[in-house]
């Protein structure tokens, strides 16, 4: 299995954990809201919501915070299994509490299918989640050793290929040492004869080189004009492209501007409704609350403006409270990146 794999499973594990861990809370939040406000003192009764939002709560960060250690590798010891299990049993011990008063065995076992299945579901999780790690870092050992063994291959290839260079440098030095003595034995020979030549050669090669010269300093001033003419055009390519991108960078900049006034006109419209009278309709209640939780309402206000219940934007918050979380930690790597 290979790193995409890997992750492609991470993602529909944590995926399926939340979306079991959401079900769960909203299905205790429903079950058990309508118990708390019976067994309440009366004037009390508002306060129903709180404790299943509070144990739900727990699960939460049982589930988040076991799924991190997981990742990493580490064990958080005996308390975090004591409350996992003591948040399942509450958990478990709320939904079927009013069915087991009324004696109502069908209600009993229908109320446990959701906490017994969150319970299960984060024992699993964490096993998978443990077991990925395991085979991450064992695959991570095999490429290290892997490559560690192809560096060796090579370094050994390198050192075989430079004892040929070295074998072959020193037969070439010694061919050359024995033509260099035969040639010179050949020279004293012809030592009396050549020097004639060679006078006459030198002074033929002295004109060439003069030749030479002034022709090399008529193209080296004819290089430099054009070199010239090249960073002039080149200066005045940038410049070009420098207004471009003013141009463009202040075109860009006023776009952003009116997107944002347009989305915060939108949300203005949104929230200065006042309360609904009756519930909206879905994609506009998302889109409510979407803008009281963006400008930091309480999700009672909210739940009044858009006319939902308080479980539901409670679900809608948290939805968006993980979104930032995860756009937060994407863009954390991107801005090192661009810092660096």
């Amino acid at each position: 299995m290979n790193s995409v794999q890997i992750r492609s499973a991470e993602r529909a594990l944590s995926v399926g954990t939340w979306l079991i861990v959401g079900g769960a809370m909203l299905f205790s939040i429903l079950t058990v809201t309508p118990l708390m406000e019976r067994h309440s003192p009366k004037g009390w009764e508002w306060t129903a919501p709180i404790l299943p939002l509070v144990v739900d709560a727990a699960v939460v960060i049982v589930v988040r915070l076991d799924s991190v250690l997981a990742a990493l590798g580490g064990d958080g010891g005996r308390w975090p299994i004591a409350l996992r299990w003591m948040t399942g049993a509450m958990t478990l011990a709320l939904n079927i509490a009013d069915s087991a008063l009324k004696k109502d065995l069908v209600g009993v076992a229908v109320h446990s299918v959701a906490p017994l299945l969150l319970i299960v579901t984060a024992e699993t999780g964490l096993a998978y989640r443990r077991a990925i790690t395991a085979a991450r870092t064992a695959r991570e050992a095999q490429q290290i050793a892997e490559r560690a063994e192809r560096e060796r291959a090579a370094e050994e290839r390198r050192e075989a290929a430079e004892r040929r260079r070295r074998e072959e440098r020193e037969h070439t030095a010694s061919l050359a040492r024995e033509q260099r003595e035969h040639e010179a034995g050949l020279a004293r020979e012809q030592a009396a004869r050549e020097e004639a030549a060679r006078r006459e050669e030198r002074e033929r090669a002295e004109a060439k080189e003069r030749a030479e010269r002034e022709d090399r300093e008529r193209r080296e001033r004819e290089r430099e004009q054009r070199e010239r003419e090249r960073e002039r055009a080149e200066l005045e390519a940038a410049q070009r492209r420098e207004l471009e991108a003013r141009e463009r960078e202040a075109r860009e900049r006023r776009e952003h501007e009116r997107e944002q006034q347009r989305a915060e006109r939108e949300r203005q419209a949104l929230l200065s409704a006042g309360p609904a009278a009756e519930r909206q309709e879905e994609p506009l209640a998302r889109a409510t609350v979407r803008a009281a939780f963006d400008t930091g309402l309480p999700i009672r206000q909210a739940a009044e403006l858009c006319g939902w219940s308080v479980g539901w934007v409670t679900a809608r918050y948290q939805e968006h409270r993980d979104t930032t979380t995860a756009d937060a930690g994407a863009s954390a790597p991107d801005l090192e990146g661009a810092t660096a």
